[in-house]
């Protein structure tokens, strides 16, 4: 699918040259638009830039940076003359301790990665979108910001609270004609997997592909999600399509967060056929059947 829904536009994605960031800044330039690229990997952003010469700029940027993180953005504007649409997507998981394990240093490196990135990227874009008569924003949120268990401490925490944000920011910034809204992905096979094993860029992506040759079994839609997945959602979120939505969460998830696994896979006890079984043991007993 592609098309010309955002021609015209020009955007800021952070984390660009692999996975989700990837797949988005190919989507976006798909749909018409206009690119500054913004990521460390500098050979995969460069790559990146040249097989999109006319539409896709890389900056080098750490997100932890400010200095950098407002260069990028301001590239917009110096590049291609405005700014229309800020993905704010870089990040990993970060800390891995859990409570009684707390590491103030990896904690904080790991909120400014995945949290204070976001909120400084939104103040960094606004002025420039203002210019241009409104603007979309978009976060990378996650389901592990909705509930237990499906991310680590900190990286659950930070996730939490960029949908907060983006709730608090769209109040603020609506009547500017700033939409900001968030994306949840699920468990998509992308490097950040491979990263958890301290892997390098190239075998974090073949663990990516692994993942993703072997299929789903952690959702309903029984598949791996794909980048594309995510990127095809931010692209409605980033386009006039959604001029009437903000301050929403669009998860996609294959379904994961519908409810307990026993509610979508018949393989699965649930609490119901626990407390019957108990139920009929207790029922035995009582009759005297063993």
């Amino acid at each position: 699918m592609s098309g010309h829904r955002l021609d015209g536009k020009v955007a800021v994605v952070t984390g660009a040259a692999s996975g989700i960031g990837l797949a988005t800044v190919r989507r976006f330039v798909e749909e018409g638009a206009r690119v500054v690229a913004a990521d460390v990997q500098e050979e995969a952003g460069r790559a990146l830039e040249r097989a999109h010469p006319e539409a896709v700029a890389f900056v080098r940027c750490d997100v932890c940076r400010l200095d950098e993180l407002r260069a990028a953005i301001d590239a917009a504007e110096a590049r291609f003359g405005g700014l229309d649409v800020l993905f704010a997507n870089a990040g990993r998981l970060g800390a891995l301790q859990r409570v009684e394990d707390f590491d103030p240093d990896a904690w904080d490196e790991t909120q400014a990665l995945l949290l204070r990135s976001v909120v400084a990227g939104a103040s960094y874009a606004v002025p420039a979108m203002r210019r241009r008569g409104g603007g979309s924003i978009v976060a990378t949120a996650s389901i592990a910001g909705l509930q237990a268990g499906y991310g680590p401490l900190s990286y659950s925490v930070a996730k939490a609270g960029v949908l907060h944000f983006t709730k608090l920011a769209a109040a603020e910034l609506s009547p500017q004609g700033i939409r900001v809204n968030a994306v949840l992905p699920g468990y998509v096979a992308t490097p950040i997997i491979g990263q958890v094993f301290g892997l390098d860029a190239d075998a974090s992506r073949r663990v990516a592909q692994a993942v993703a040759d072997d299929g789903g079994r952690t959702n309903p839609l029984g598949r791996a999600g794909a980048p594309r997945d995510i990127a095809d959602a931010v692209v409605f979120l980033a386009s006039d399509e959604s001029a009437y939505v903000t301050g929403a969460h669009l998860v996609v998830d294959g379904g994961i967060t519908i409810g307990p696994r026993h509610a979508w896979d018949r393989a699965t006890r649930g609490p119901l056929a626990d407390t019957l079984s108990a139920a009929r043991a207790a029922l035995r007993t009582e009759r005297g059947e063993g």
